[in-house]
């Protein structure tokens, strides 16, 4: 299920100028909302009521997979072990802000540095909420 068939559009990310290509490192655009609507308008109120929060900080975590292990098999990890997830090769994988699923993405690599590409974003209506 893509972005484009549920009439979402995903915002741009600015690159560091100091990458180039598929970056790891993600910068969030800046929230101009306010300038993008007419003064006065009822989107530019809303975005200038929503200006105190657009500094606050968010927790975000890409889940590769998960497994689950007792702690018998626990204890017996050493350097080197493998353990087994529940995902394939390729699979989507899960982004989550502050703990709740936010959007679906991609692995992808640059200058040895792993980064996340979304590739789907997640309304609360679609996970039954």
């Amino acid at each position: 299920m893509s972005d484009e068939s549920k009439g979402l559009e995903l915002p741009e990310f600015e690159k560091p100028d100091e990458l180039e290509g598929n970056d790891a490192s993600i910068t969030a655009p800046k929230a101009e909302i306010a300038s993008a609507a007419e003064p006065g308008s009822i989107e530019s109120k809303v975005a200038a009521d929503l200006e105190p929060v657009f500094d606050i900080p968010v927790n975000i975590s890409a889940v590769l997979g998960k497994t689950q292990l007792n702690v018998n098999q626990l204890l017996k990890l050493a350097p080197g072990s493998m353990l087994e997830l529940d995902r394939k090769v390729g699979e989507a994988i899960d982004i989550y802000v502050n703990s709740r699923l936010v959007a679906r993405g991609e692995v992808v690599v640059a200058d040895e540095r792993l980064g996340v590409t979304m590739t789907e974003i997640i309304k609360a209506d679609d996970l039954g909420h």
